[in-house]
């Protein structure tokens, strides 16, 4: 058995109905995963699988999200190695450590190619950074603009499939794939 990590892009099921993580993780059981653990109220998922391609894990769960809660969810799944190389390669670890909340990794399924940087650095405020780790995107945000013209270039349309975590919750997934938590 491995560990891996399930990120689902949105949970929410319209109309403010949002899922509920002891729903989502009795779907991840259903599907045979074990040790299933979910993360904040956001669509986070640790759990143990037998060996399998990270593609196939995707196409499961999308297929029993969409079974069990009426719509389609992109899933991004990560192994559990994979995961903590991620959560070690923030390139951001002094505002991290000044303000988690506003560092930020929009985890890809597929790797984003360096070319896309530079038409994220341009729509980036002067307070804000971006970086490309591994065909991730990591951003920092700026405390004073409650809103970053970031997130709508960083989109599915423009870089494909993926989602975004906060580094409290990346440092947090990491411990729980390390079994700390």
């Amino acid at each position: 058995m491995n560990t891996y990590v399930a990120l689902l892009y949105s949970i929410v099921l319209g109309e403010g109905r949002r899922v509920v993580m002891a729903d989502l993780k009795a779907m991840a059981e259903g599907v045979g995963l074990k040790n299933v653990r979910t993360l904040v109220a956001t669509g986070n998922l640790v759990f143990e699988a037998r060996t399998t391609k990270v593609s196939a894990l995707e196409r499961r769960l999308e297929k029993a999200f969409e079974e069990t809660f009426g719509r389609h969810v992109d899933i991004v799944v990560r192994g559990a190695e994979d995961w903590l190389k991620l959560a070690a390669g923030n390139p951001f670890p002094a505002e991290s450590a000044e303000t988690a909340d506003q560092v930020a990794v929009r985890v890809m399924r597929q790797p984003v190619a360096d070319e896309a940087l530079s038409g994220l650095q341009v729509r980036a405020a002067v307070d804000e950074r971006v970086r490309l780790v591994g065909g991730d995107i990591w951003f920092v945000f700026s405390r004073e603009r409650p809103s970053s013209r970031l997130l709508a270039a960083a989109n599915h349309k423009r870089m494909g499939i993926g989602t975004s975590r906060n580094w409290n919750t990346v440092r947090r997934l990491a411990e729980m794939v390390e079994g700390r938590q």
